[in-house]
């Protein structure tokens, strides 16, 4: 094995090629990984840093690939897995760093599929190793603990969330009061180290310090994780989360200490330079992350008010002006942000505004109003002001300059963090704020919102590029808003539009071009008097379209705000058609140069067309042909027609499905999905070729690192669970086919069981990575699979429970969520009746789908009797195997005595 692995870091080509081949083959065979971790754990290896690591990469791979057993891979045997964990949880104190940190994702890694069921003691052990441990190992076992926390708290099924709130009540005292304890002896450490300073003992015990810096920092995420991940956010349970009351202040505190040494060690020791500032930074980010996830806990009246009065301090601070780093000025900016912006929306619920109210008082408290001039007078005069790097790089390049003030996001540096900052403010004060602002820029109106219109137009019309370019992106955002008044804008459309077209002529860079087009598109879409400029439009677009030629992803916007130019003009658009129709015929033909690029949005405006059309006119009818060669050549791009042409969906899915890559089929599975949903007993006969394909999609191999491919294997399982649940019967008759057995054995697919045990693996494997309603159809499926006579059912029954619980028991919140996220969207009156939108018609068609409608409780509970019936003394065998906490959860998921 160590030859092997030498062998293929090997230069030489002819020994590294033999080398991997052997690897491979042998990845599948028993005692792969042991071998793996005898070669990492040898004492007599340990010079060996690069063969070592190779090991440990390959490790980490098998684990991926076949530590949960497969139906179409033996795996790692459970003796071997068992082997593993302990040689493992022996070789803490590894010296090697990046050894060391790979060592801690590997286990991070099997304690995602073992933990707690196959691996109860892990967190124990750890616990127990870190009584006896010396600063090295203890920063190892940290290293490991944070990496399986981070690892454990991705997995969002309720049972998981469960484990991990109870992993968090085990380790939070024991991680916060070695936290604490470091922190003291990093501080006595620095103050020693800043006294010591040309004496000869300065560098004793400076390795063993940084160490226990390392150790405190990995402490310090360990803490964040537990707090983050280890209890529901109080922003929906309204309980009182304890450990933000008793950390947030001392976070804080500890920030305030170690400031002082940044001065200390600037130019006398960088590598605890670097580290105060690594951690004054991290330690605000945690606190602004604890308040984004508890607001109502950071609300209480011991942490809120000493942090925000903090925040305030540093930022009116004069001497802050020269802070050294400004990575800490606009960490804690954020902290204040949220807070702000938080504390003023009402809720429905009594407990919600009683907790909403009583932080909005305290806030209030730490905000009089002289103190909110006083901040906003400082934002806009100290960190608003451009550098003098700032205005060099202005002058070098107008709109470069602009574009990349548009492009930093506000918490990634100082200015747009004050920016941010000073926009909760002006929203959250705008009567007190309006003045101070109007006389900071010495105009003094009486009509705010008309004088703004008015000066941004104004704006439009500077000679300098930059200023007009800011001027349309801050127009753009005041169309958009949902308090803009189109009476106050009304006069000034014609000089606005004129404005924007000479812009589109001046601007050279792509980006700006783009912008402009986006103010005028918006201007499209909010505006309901678009037909008296309809002329001036058309030979704009014209004209654009014209000069575009060869720039594809300008023809792209444009093809974007032609299609709110039709949406405007709604059953009047024939008006354009003059324009629109070539536009439109260049766009689907697929012949054309820039097909590639051009024929989504081309078929987005054509569905549009469509929708909006008076009539059948011949010259749309015209444009079909070009459907025919968009099948034959391409299919990456058709859910729009598929949703327009349903019935003609069935006798193309066939071709497409099996043919595509994977974002063409995920464009495509929703469809069949919805025909499935509308058509339960038709739909699946006429398109049973197809269904034969998914099948084959969901037992083939190949998605363990692919997102792509799982996010398809997800959806073509929920396909056929939703099958299985509305139309039973077929379902069986479909994974029982001969030519379906065939078809697998083409595919290089072996099975072992019955298709349909085999599908019950995929639903259980995916349903983390399934939306809450297919989690849902998931479950129901998994409750029908109860009722099968198959006594492999019972092997799988604690799996069955497991999962069906942990969707009953967060699925109507999820579910309801996921409802709520699609909004409706008005149709534009333009004096005839608006089409209904697309989005209306989705939301009616989730709302009418059965799964929906049905209960997996009461579905669970009657199938669950049903299993009990066929099977018997089996039954009740494979229930006394669960574990006692699982089985708890079941009965309380089912109500069940």
């Amino acid at each position: 094995m160590y030859s092997l692995l030498a062998n293929s870091m090997s230069g030489d080509e002819s020994v590294r090629r033999p080398a991997e081949a052997a690897l491979a083959q042998s990845e599948s065979r028993p005692g792969f990984c042991s071998c793996l971790m005898e070669v990492i754990a040898s004492k007599d290896l340990v010079s060996h840093v690069d063969v070592r690591l190779m090991a440990s990469v390959y490790f980490k791979n098998s684990i991926n690939r076949y530590w949960k057993s497969r139906r179409n891979s033996s795996g790692i045997s459970n003796e071997e897995k068992i082997h593993l964990r302990q040689k493992l949880l022996s070789h803490l104190r590894e010296e090697n760093y990046k050894i060391a940190e790979m060592l801690a994702v590997l286990i991070s890694k099997i304690a995602r599929f073992d933990y707690p069921k196959e691996w109860p003691d892990l967190f124990s052990v750890l616990a127990q190793q870190l009584h006896s441990a010396d600063v090295l190992a203890s920063h190892r076992i940290f290293m490991i603990l944070f990496r399986t926390l981070k690892e454990l708290s991705t997995k969002r099924l309720t049972a998981d969330q469960r484990n991990f709130a109870e992993i968090s009540s085990q380790l939070f005292d024991f991680c916060w009061h070695l936290w604490q304890t470091d922190v003291q002896t990093i501080l006595r450490g620095f103050s020693t180290m800043a006294q010591s300073y040309g004496s000869n003992n300065a560098e004793q015990h400076h390795d063993e310090l940084f160490l226990t810096c390392e150790r405190w920092f990995l402490c310090l995420k360990i803490v964040r994780q537990l707090i983050i991940s280890g209890f529901q956010s109080d922003a929906k349970s309204i309980q009182e989360i304890k450990p933000v009351k008793e950390v947030s202040p001392v976070l804080l505190n500890a920030a305030q200490s170690f400031l002082p040494y940044y001065s200390s060690f600037h130019n006398r020791d960088p590598k605890f330079w670097e580290f105060v500032k690594k951690a004054c930074v991290k330690l605000m980010k945690v606190l602004a992350v604890i308040q984004s996830r508890h607001p109502y806990s950071f609300g209480d009246k011991c942490v809120l008010p000493v942090v925000v009065d903090f925040c305030l301090n540093k930022i009116t601070d004069p001497e802050q002006a020269s802070l050294p780093f400004e990575e800490f000025l606009f960490k804690y900016k954020p902290s204040l942000t949220g807070r702000v912006m938080n504390e003023n929306g009402v809720t429905f619920e009594e407990r919600k505004k009683n907790a909403s109210n009583t932080v909005s008082g305290i806030v209030s408290s730490l905000l009089p109003n002289e103190r909110i001039v006083l901040l906003c007078n400082i934002l806009v005069r100290r960190y608003f002001v451009l550098t003098a790097s700032d205005l060099e790089e202005w002058y070098q390049n107008p709109e470069s300059f602009h574009h990349e003030q548009d492009m930093i996001q506000w918490s990634e540096k100082l200015r747009p963090c004050a920016e941010a900052l000073y926009m909760v403010l002006f929203e959250n004060y705008s009567q007190l704020l309006g003045p101070i602002v109007v006389s900071i820029l010495q105009e003094i109106k009486d009509d705010t919102k008309r004088e703004v219109y008015c000066s941004l137009i104004k704006l439009l019309q500077d000679n300098d590029l930059a200023v007009k370019l800011a001027a349309s992106r801050s127009l753009c955002l005041h169309v958009e808003d949902a308090n803009f008044s189109e009476q106050s804008f009304r006069d000034l459309l014609p000089i606005c539009w004129e404005s924007c077209f000479i812009l589109v002529e001046e601007v050279q860079e792509f980006d700006s071009k783009v912008q402009v087009l986006n103010l005028i598109s918006v201007l499209i879409g909010h505006v309901s008097e678009v037909i008296p400029y309809a002329q001036k439009l058309i030979q704009f677009f014209q004209k654009v379209w014209e000069e575009s030629s060869g720039e594809s992803l300008l023809q792209i916007q444009l093809l974007v705000a032609l299609r709110n130019f039709v949406i405007a003009l709604g059953y009047q658009s024939p008006i354009c058609y003059s324009i629109l129709l070539p536009i439109l015929q260049k766009g689907i033909d697929i012949n054309s140069p820039d097909a590639l690029n051009l024929l989504e949005d081309s078929m987005a405006l054509w569905e549009t067309t469509l929708s909006y059309a008076p009539m059948m006119v011949p010259q749309l009818l015209a444009c079909f042909p070009y459907m025919v060669e968009i099948i034959e050549r391409s299919f990456d791009h058709l859910q729009e027609f598929l949703n327009m042409h349903a019935s003609s969906v069935a006798k193309i899915l066939d071709l497409i499905v099996g043919n595509v890559n994977d974002k063409g089929l995920l464009s495509i599975l929703p469809v069949i999905d919805i025909l499935v949903q509308c058509f339960p007993v038709e739909v699946p006969p006429l398109i049973n070729s197809c269904l034969q394909k998914l099948v084959i999609i969901c037992l083939s191999g190949g998605d363990d690192r692919d997102p792509a491919k799982t996010a398809v294997k997800a959806s073509s399982a929920a396909i056929l669970a939703r099958i299985l649940v509305m139309n039973t019967t077929y379902l069986a008759q479909l994974t029982s086919e001969p030519s379906l057995s065939l078809l697998l054995q083409q595919a290089g697919v072996t099975i072992e069981d019955n298709v349909l045990i085999c599908l019950t693996d995929i639903w259980l494997d995916k349903v983390d990575h399934a939306s809450p309603m297919q989690k849902k159809t998931f479950g129901l499926a998994l409750s029908i699979i109860l009722t099968l006579r198959m006594p492999q059912v019972l092997d799988k029954l604690d799996q069955i429970l497991s999962t069906c619980t942990s969707v009953i028991l967060g699925g109507d919140k999820d579910l309801t969520e996921d409802e709520s996220s699609g909004e409706m969207s008005s149709g534009r009156s333009q004096g005839e009746e608006a089409p209904p939108s697309k989005e209306l018609r989705k939301s009616q068609i989730k709302v009418s789908d059965p799964v929906y409608q049905m209960s997996l409780e009461n579905s669970m509970r009657e199938n669950l009797q049903t299993c009990s019936t066929l099977h018997g003394d089996a039954f009740n065998s494979a229930i006394s195997r669960m574990h006692p906490s699982e089985l708890a959860q079941v009965k309380q998921a089912l109500k069940l005595p």
